[in-house]
């Protein structure tokens, strides 16, 4: 076993995940984004030659974490059955609202007016009353004539569209299936690539996580005979259907992300905000990460600061309770990706002073309810209840951190949850339940330690010792197993760096 190495310190408690691109995927690059606060990064399967571009990319990152000893999430994040408009003649065109718009099959069209898409099925699935949106959801049409091979659509709000900009129909029951060809095959290399999270686009249900699951362990057992090393499942939510049906498709996942993007043009705009809230107490309540993304510093593809409203949006993310929020284009292809972790992480620390410090107070306060899982308060789980006795006794010493040692990661996200004041520092000895640490608030995984999670516990109090990270008089406590225990944590106790 090599030592023990404590990462840098990170004043600010929620995670950042930062999007791969052109503009960061350098192994110098990448170092530079971890020093400044990164945590997760995530492969945007839906750009660059797919698994080609993704294993490059992939292993840079891992590189890059190794030298720096310290361990790091990666998301591979799904594409989807993402409909654009097909090819516009002359590049783009001005939908005005005298001139109706139709869309017709296949690939040609006969006049500017005319559209085509890539999903097959739009003529198909839309009604006389339904809503096409274009372009990010600036151009709004409404069905007004069908027949089958072609619709027309009254323009409601105008606007320049281009070649290839996305396609959404809010409301609409598509036939097309979540998981596209391209998606399996790039759910089943991120499998044998080691990938730590995969997200899954445009879930419609918990059959789609269900099914992107199976074909995850099958890929696991057939080709490692590994089965359960599996990439955790990211759900984004992302269409009104899933908004719908929250409560079960977070139960089937992992975790979840509020991709604003196209779940902005889905719901009414001024739906957004109180559905992001909804969606972080729903992923609190049922103990599962959530991650907030979309536009988050958008102007900082091209600016050195963002607008206040900006910084006030990811600022009420955090209030709202996310475990992470997400950089999409401001560090893929963006002017200043490392300026832009660098802001999400000053906002996070200054935002973080006004969460509150007692965790266990707020757990008898129903202003609070989010804080605390169903399963902190059914009490139906021992180790959740070992979890509720950690924070409580940490606060009534005033502990500075809570050192655990989890084989699966489920009780570091439970301490997570409980948004305790005291540090949480995770150890394991599987690099995979590092590696999803990095996604859960407030807690910092350590490795290279023991298989033995009372001897981890101890050699971390030690090393930080050495480091000066604990000085004599601090109070710790450490959550561990003792003999041959069913449960997955049984000892709780206080310790006195000496």
């Amino acid at each position: 076993m090599s030592e023990i190495v404590f990462p840098p310190q990170r004043p600010a408690r929620t995670k950042i995940v930062a999007t791969v691109g052109p503009a960061c995927d350098s192994e110098e690059m990448l170092t530079q984004l971890m020093l400044c606060g990164v945590t997760v990064f995530r492969l945007n399967m839906a750009h660059g030659s797919g698994t080609e571009d993704a294993q490059r990319r992939l292993d840079s990152i891992r590189l890059a974490a190794s030298k720096l000893c310290r361990p790091i999430g990666v998301l591979a994040d799904l594409a989807g059955p993402k409909m654009r408009l097909g090819e516009i003649a002359g590049g783009s065109y001005f939908c005005d609202p005298k001139i109706p718009i139709r869309f017709v099959r296949g690939e040609q069209v006969s006049a500017p007016n005319t559209f085509t898409t890539t999903y097959d099925c739009l003529i198909d699935d839309v009604n006389v009353g339904d809503s096409v949106m274009l372009a990010d959801g600036t151009v709004t049409l409404r069905v007004s004539e069908k027949n089958s091979d072609s619709i027309v659509c009254n323009v409601l709000q105008g606007g320049f569209v281009r070649s290839r900009q996305g396609v959404n129909l809010p409301g609409v029951k598509l036939s097309i299936r979540t998981l596209q060809p391209h998606d399996i095959v790039h759910a089943k290399w991120a499998v044998g690539a080691g990938v730590d999270f995969l997200g899954l686009s445009f879930v419609r249900s918990a059959d789609d996580v269900h099914e992107l699951r199976e074909i995850l362990a099958e890929t696991a057992h057939e080709n490692t005979g590994l089965f359960g090393e599996i990439p955790h499942i990211i759900a984004k939510i992302e269409k009104q259907e899933a908004v719908e049906k929250i409560d079960e498709i977070i139960d089937a996942a992992n975790g979840v992300m509020v991709a604003r993007g196209d779940l902005g043009v889905e719901l009414d705009i001024a739906r957004i905000a109180t559905v992001q809230k909804m969606i972080i107490n729903t992923c609190r309540r049922k103990l599962k990460p959530v991650i907030v993304a979309t536009q988050m510093l958008e102007s900082m593809h091209t600016h050195t600061i963002p607008t206040r409203a900006e910084a006030t949006d990811v600022a009420n993310a955090i209030l709202d309770g996310a475990d992470a929020t997400m950089l999409s284009g401001e560090t893929a292809v963006g002017e200043y990706p490392i300026e832009s972790v660098k802001m999400m992480n000053r906002i996070a620390e200054e935002t973080e002073k006004f969460i509150p410090k007692k965790a266990w107070a707020n757990y008898a306060d129903d202003k609070f309810p989010h804080h605390f899982s169903e399963h902190h308060r059914n009490g139906k789980s021992v180790t959740n209840a070992i979890c509720e006795a950690a924070v409580k006794l940490a606060e009534t010493i005033d502990a500075k951190r809570i050192l655990i040692a989890s084989r699966s990661g489920v009780s570091v996200m439970g301490l997570s949850n409980l948004r305790s004041s005291a540090q949480i520092i995770g150890t394991s000895h599987n690099p995979r339940v590092l590696n999803r640490m990095n996604l859960y608030w407030g807690v910092i995984p350590i490795m290279n330690v023991p298989e033995e999670p009372r001897d981890s516990l101890r050699e971390i109090v030690e090393v930080g010792k050495r480091a000066g990270r604990f000085e004599r008089g601090d109070r710790l406590v450490l959550v561990s197993t003792m003999g041959h225990s069913t449960v997955n944590h049984n000892i709780i106790y206080a310790h006195v760096v000496d």
